[in-house]
């Protein structure tokens, strides 16, 4: 009777690199998520500014500046 080849374990090498690639794939999912979210974030604040400058009054102008004479020495 043949001992059958017991099941071969994986390399180290192997896992690492796989163990790797899916932190690198979370990480950029992850990334993808945050820049979506900021995305949506900021139109949100522009729509809300824009709303904001339509509905306020416009800003009164400054009054003019005295200017004062030079004095002569």
């Amino acid at each position: 009777m043949a001992n059958p080849k017991p099941p071969s374990r994986p390399n180290s090498e192997t896992v690492y690199d796989q163990r790797t690639q899916m932190v690198r794939d979370q990480m950029a999912k992850e990334s993808a998520a945050q820049d979506a979210k900021t995305v949506r974030l900021k139109a949100l604040r522009l729509e809300k500014e824009a709303a904001e400058a339509a509905a306020a009054p416009p800003p009164a102008p400054k009054p003019a500046r005295k200017t004062r004479a030079k004095k002569k020495i």
